[in-house]
């Protein structure tokens, strides 16, 4: 005997619909995402290899997407420059927040300095284009600067309060002699002296 289903409502079809529609929304979303992480990395590679003024159609080429996809993300070159720099900052404050929650907060401290002396190292590289952007680079640095004094003052603080480092420690302080003796160091082992300088830092800042 055949049983015939009762037909579903046109509430229950247009819910499933609905919900197809949210799940096929879900795809180019992160799709989008990847797009943007690709175009990141290989705009700053070919920064670094061809100046500020890289081929916008050579970058989505190399990141192998069209056109079209990289003018939608960055509309112009300025903007491709400045979301490069911005990404590097933004890897400061997701370390900082990985590294307290894995690391015990002198250690925490300690291995995120290490990774500042990695954002400066790209910096270096991507400065030249940054300086050739329209009206400079000092709108870009402004809104990355809380990034990283909020990274470094949380760390400290955590580190003050569990007896590692002594209260009247700055750490904006450990930046600048981080980053002078990267300006000191011409050579190109500047990182490696930085890296041991890091250890003298976090030594005479102990009680």
């Amino acid at each position: 005997m055949l049983i015939r289903l009762p037909e579903r409502s046109s509430g229950f079809k247009n819910s499933m619909k609905r919900l197809a529609a949210k799940k096929t929304a879900r795809k180019p979303r992160a799709d989008a995402q990847r797009n943007r992480e690709r175009i990141l990395e290989v705009a700053k590679q070919v920064f670094t290899k061809r100046g500020a003024e890289a081929s916008m159609d050579e970058i989505a080429k190399r990141a192998t997407i069209g056109p079209g996809t990289l003018y939608r993300h960055f509309p112009t070159r300025d903007d491709l420059l400045a979301a490069v720099y911005i990404s590097e900052v933004e890897k400061l404050g997701e370390a900082q927040r990985r590294l307290s929650a894995e690391l015990p907060p002198v250690e925490a401290l300690r291995a995120w300095l290490l990774v500042f002396i990695d954002y400066i190292a790209a910096k270096k590289i991507i400065a030249p284009a940054l300086n050739a952007m329209a009206g400079g680079p000092s709108r870009v640095f402004q809104q990355s600067s809380r990034v990283m004094e909020e990274a470094a003052h949380t760390l400290a603080s955590r580190a003050v309060a569990s007896g590692d480092l002594r209260p009247d420690v700055d750490p904006m302080d450990m930046l600048r002699a981080i980053y002078g003796v990267s300006s000191a160091g011409s050579t190109e082992d500047w990182p490696e002296k930085a890296r041991r300088f890091v250890e003298i830092l976090i030594q005479g800042s102990r009680p």
